[in-house]
Parts: structure tokens; C-alpha cells; sequence
């Protein structure tokens, strides 16, 4: 049997690409998924038997997709912590403490510095991570009100924080 890969490329790489974009939802992965069909082919040419070569190509481009697609639920799930002590550790270290003061000082003073009536909700809600409701009654508004007020200075402390980025 003597087949031409070249001629299998040119014949059909929009219709395996296709195959494996609509599989996948991912171009460059399906630009991948694409070569690998064809290096796929190229390798198993010895054992094909030289009929419908369509179908035989679109067979292992779902194939590829299909490993792939496991691989990749495989890399999604969580994991259990209790299998990794070395990221546990971690916590309570001087470095994370440090950061984590670092980050909680830097989202008071920018609540501090809304106006108000947002900045006394968003340390409220931000800072100290009291309820709306909490701070509904604390405060002796509405608890409508105080979930406007959070909405409101969350839209502020996050343009704040865009402009303290490193461009």
C-alpha cells in the first residue's frame, strides 16, 4: 500500500482540524490535536489497509480528542490537600503571615479612603468580613441599602486597585 501523508495533509487537515475544534473548543489545542492525528497516521501507515482513508483519519482524530479530553478532566480535578503536607505547611510561615498582613493593610487603607458612606461598609464587609445583615443592624439601614453600598465600593476598591498595578 502506498500512500502519499503529504497528499492526506493537503486532502484533509481543514476537515480533522475541524473535528477537533468542535471536539475540543480550544483552536490551539485543536491546532495540536490536528498534528497529532497526522504524526498518528503517518506512524500506523504500515497497517492500514488502504481503504477510506476519510473515515480511518477522522477515526483517530476523535481518538486523540477523546485522550485528550481525559487527560484533561484528570488535570482539573481538585486535590486533596491532605496527600500534598509540603503546600499545608506553608501556612504560618513569616513569609505568608507577612503577605497576608501586607495585603489586609493595603485593603483597609483602601476602604479608609472611600467616601463615604462606602468606606465604613467596605471595612465592615471587606476588612472585618461581617455579614450585610450585621452591618445593616450595626449601622440602622436597610439591609437593601448596605448591599448597594457593598456592591458599589466593591466596583471602587477594584478600580483601585487596577491603578496600584504594575503596567
Amino acid at each position: 500500500m502506498n500512500v502519499n501523508i503529504s497528499a492526506l495533509i493537503d486532502q484533509y487537515q481543514n476537515l480533522i482540524f475541524s473535528i477537533c475544534y468542535r471536539t475540543i473548543g480550544d483552536y490551539f489545542a485543536a491546532e495540536d490535536l490536528t498534528q497529532d492525528t497526522f504524526l498518528s497516521a503517518y506512524r500506523s501507515l504500515n497497517t492500514f489497509d488502504g481503504e477510506n482513508e476519510k473515515a480511518w483519519l477522522c477515526r483517530i482524530a476523535v481518538n486523540k480528542c477523546t485522550d485528550y479530553l481525559k487527560s484533561a478532566k484528570r488535570r482539573s480535578e481538585p486535590m486533596d490537600l491532605a496527600d500534598l503536607p509540603e503546600l499545608q505547611s506553608r501556612d504560618g510561615l513569616p513569609e505568608q503571615e507577612a503577605y497576608e498582613k501586607s495585603v489586609r493593610n493595603t485593603l483597609l487603607a483602601f476602604c479608609q479612603d472611600l467616601k463615604e458612606p462606602y468606606g465604613e461598609v467596605a471595612v465592615l464587609y471587606f476588612h472585618e468580613e461581617n455579614s450585610p445583615e450585621e452591618i445593616a443592624k450595626k449601622l440602622h439601614r436597610k439591609l437593601k441599602t448596605v448591599q448597594t453600598q457593598i456592591y458599589r465600593a466593591r466596583s471602587m476598591l477594584q478600580e483601585m486597585y487596577r491603578k496600584e498595578e504594575p503596567k
